[in-house]
């Protein structure tokens, strides 16, 4: 009886342990779903950064993983894995009942075996949000719980498709493309078996296989040989096909992306484009982006190659050169130079802003073409020249040359500074700013100055790449398109963005041609002649600020805009030893020629328009104007500046111009004329600081 007795409690015990772990086990089955939501370290995808070929490769940012459908992904791959990690995969309810049993055994005694846990369960663990990688008990049944929900929720090919893409390889990378990227150089499709296996291998210890030497190497072979051997149990080969695989021979591991030369520039340049169109800094590092830019290779290479090559070895740190060039009929900004990255954090073609001295004037100009004046309309060229507005403060010409009635191309080509102050106050300087701004100029950058008489004489600041982008206009038959870097965008589903930019009608085309042709004469006669292509037309114009504290040349042909400036980071004039003071027909003009040269090699050489007289005269051999001589001048210093002296020799050409000279240094009158006429140099997200000081990126 008491044997019975004993029995009987025995199996109730049992039945109600059994019971209540049924209970227990259904409520922990109600208590854990499948999260909703997954790791965002096991889903990004890592953005490229392409050349405008779409090809060559700029940067890479975030996680290096790239998505393939399983489809993609070799039978023999996918076998090798299976091999590996999960034999009964396609058999078994998500979870291994031995591994698990094992797993836990060692969680409750310390002991670090091996886990024992199925592709699903890896899965999992890597793939959903709320589970930690701890060895606890409590993580490890509510995985088991989460596997059994995945496996029969979802299919066996979505679980190893997700598990290929979600797992970690080494070598940086995450998922089975950017393995095979990684360690062979190939896409996934193209590997072969034992690539395939070795693939495999890697996943139980990735840091260690990564690059394996040594013992570290043996162990790699003997783990690949396990692999292959374990497919040849499974199936997956038969005898033959075992014997014939050999390890296979890894690419050398790539150090980490690092970027150099003007990479960091792009990227920055790149990343703040994306942000103003919408995409969030997530979406740039683990969104899968392909991103086109509009920077082409070979021209970033020959602006850095012009701007290093022209300058002189004993150019002093603190002078900076900037270069934009800009695709007239697309907008698109096709190479630039922005200095060291090395040296300062903000470039010196986009973020720097100096002032643009007379290189503004082309836009005083243009308005005024566009509001009924005419390339023969005559100005006051005297000096000084009294503004009502201002009469306190006289403006002059440099050295107080006075020229009498000049007409506009005569005006342009001897960049007379009273000539423009006035043209400016008769075509009214709202009309004048509403130009600049229409041509890509923005309105903050204006407001402050755009009151003063000296407005048209470039008392604002604008950077490199605004004003290449400001004279396209004139190139585009007077029709501006949006600046921008990025040419396209192509997300993770292959949904594809390309970008639209703004196009915004400044002037009409004849008022661009003429505007052109005022500036042709420029080169071809006036301050601009280093500048000069032997081989096609070309138009600009040189600017340089009191004191040369800013020197610029900006010019273009019908195919591209391209801006040179030169400053310093104290503001303080701009000298070279051995060559003086400069001026914007000196070295930026010829540092323009050296990169112009190598961007329009090979290019079909295209006329500019004619101007609205086309018997104006100026084109003519041998006429007084060709020399660049007003009347009743009997010599003439392009733009009234004193020629150098002998510690300021003049640079030599490799043809030589008709009239050389220097640039005016006014461009922009003294600074009791107006607004302060030596902006300083900014970023472009900073506010404007005093003279002296540089704003680091805000």
């Amino acid at each position: 009886m008491r044997k019975r007795r004993v029995l009987r409690r025995s199996l109730i015990a049992v039945g109600v342990g059994i019971v209540l772990g049924a209970a227990l086990f259904g409520i922990a089955w109600a208590m854990t779903p499948i999260p909703d939501s997954t790791q965002k370290q096991a889903t990004a995808q890592g953005s490229v950064i392409y050349y405008r070929d779409g090809k060559s490769v700029i940067a890479r940012q975030g996680v290096d993983r790239r998505n393939v459908p399983l489809a993609k992904v070799p039978k023999h791959v996918r076998e090798a894995v299976i091999a590996a990690e999960n034999r009964s995969f396609y058999d078994d309810a998500g979870v291994s009942v031995k591994g698990t049993g094992r797993a836990l055994w060692s969680t409750l005694t310390g002991q670090q075996l091996q886990g024992g846990s199925t592709i699903t369960q890896q899965l999992v663990r890597n793939y959903y949000s709320g589970l930690s990688q701890e060895r606890s008990v409590t993580r490890k049944f509510k995985e088991i719980m989460i596997a059994i929900k995945v496996d029969q929720s979802k299919s066996k090919d979505w679980v190893l498709e997700q598990y290929l893409n979600t797992i970690y390889f080494g070598r940086g990378a995450n998922g089975v493309q950017a393995a095979a990227r990684a360690y062979f150089g190939k896409d996934v499709q193209k590997l072969t078996v034992a690539e395939g296996a070795y693939l495999a291998s890697v996943i139980q210890q990735p840091s260690r296989f990564a690059d394996p030497k040594g013992a570290d190497l043996a162990a790699a072979r003997a783990r690949w040989q396990a692999v292959i051997t374990a497919m040849s149990q499974t199936g997956a080969l038969d005898a033959q096909q075992l014997a014939a695989q050999t390890f296979p021979k890894l690419v050398k591991a790539k150090k980490p992306f690092v970027l150099k030369g003007q990479a960091q520039y792009m990227l920055d340049q790149v990343t703040a484009e994306l942000n103003r169109r919408g995409y969030t800094d997530e979406d740039i590092s683990s969104g899968g982006l392909k991103i086109v830019t509009t920077f082409d290779k070979k021209l970033m290479k020959a602006a850095e190659t012009a701007v290093k090559g022209v300058l002189p070895a004993a150019t002093p740190k603190k002078v900076r050169t900037g270069l934009a060039a800009v695709d007239p009929g697309t907008g698109e900004i096709v190479a630039f130079y922005g200095g060291d990255p090395e040296r300062s954090d903000y470039d010196n073609a986009f973020s720097a802003k100096v002032p643009a001295g007379s290189t503004f004037k082309p836009y005083t100009l243009a308005a005024a073409l566009q509001n009924g004046f005419g390339l023969s309309t005559q100005v006051d060229g005297n000096s000084p020249m009294r503004v009502a507005s201002d009469p306190k403060h006289p403006i002059p010409n440099v050295n107080g040359r006075s020229y009498g009635p000049i007409d506009l191309v005569s005006a342009t080509r001897n960049s007379v500074n009273t000539a423009f102050v006035d043209l400016g106050q008769k075509v009214g300087l709202d009309k004048v700013a509403a130009t600049v701004e229409a041509a890509g100029i923005p309105k903050q950058q204006l407001v402050a100055h755009q009151a003063a008489a000296s407005f048209p004489l470039g008392v604002a600041s604008v950077s490199a790449v605004q004003n290449a982008s400001g004279f396209s206009t004139f190139a585009n038959g007077g029709v501006h398109m949006e600046a921008h870097v990025v040419k396209a965008v192509t997300d993770a589903a292959g949904k594809k963005d390309v970008i639209k930019p703004v196009a915004t009608e400044v002037v009409g085309k004849q008022a661009a041609a003429d505007t052109t042709y005022a500036m042709e004469q420029v080169v071809k006669y006036g301050t601009g002649t280093a500048a000069r292509l032997h081989d096609r037309p070309v138009a600009g114009k040189t600017g340089t600020t009191d004191d040369s504290a800013s020197v610029w040349f900006n010019g273009f042909t019908p195919q591209l805009a391209v801006a040179v400036d030169m400053f310093r980071d104290d503001n303080k004039t701009v000298t070279i030893p051995g060559y003086g003071v400069q001026y914007g027909g000196q070295l930026p003009a010829q540092i323009w020629r050296a990169f112009m040269t190598e961007a329009m090699k090979g290019e079909p050489v295209e006329e500019f328009p004619p101007p609205s007289d086309p018997g104006y005269g100026y084109d003519n051999p041998g006429t007084e104007l060709d020399q660049g001589v007003p009347e009743q001048q009997p010599t003439r210093e392009p733009d009234g500046l004193e020629s150098p002296g002998p510690s300021d020799p003049e640079p030599t050409f490799s043809e030589p111009p008709a009239t050389q000279g220097p640039d005016d240094p006014g461009g922009v009158p003294d600074e009791s004329d107006g607004p302060p006429t030596q902006a300083p140099i900014v970023p472009s997200t900073g506010p404007e600081r005093q003279a002296g000081e540089v704003s680091p990126p805000a």
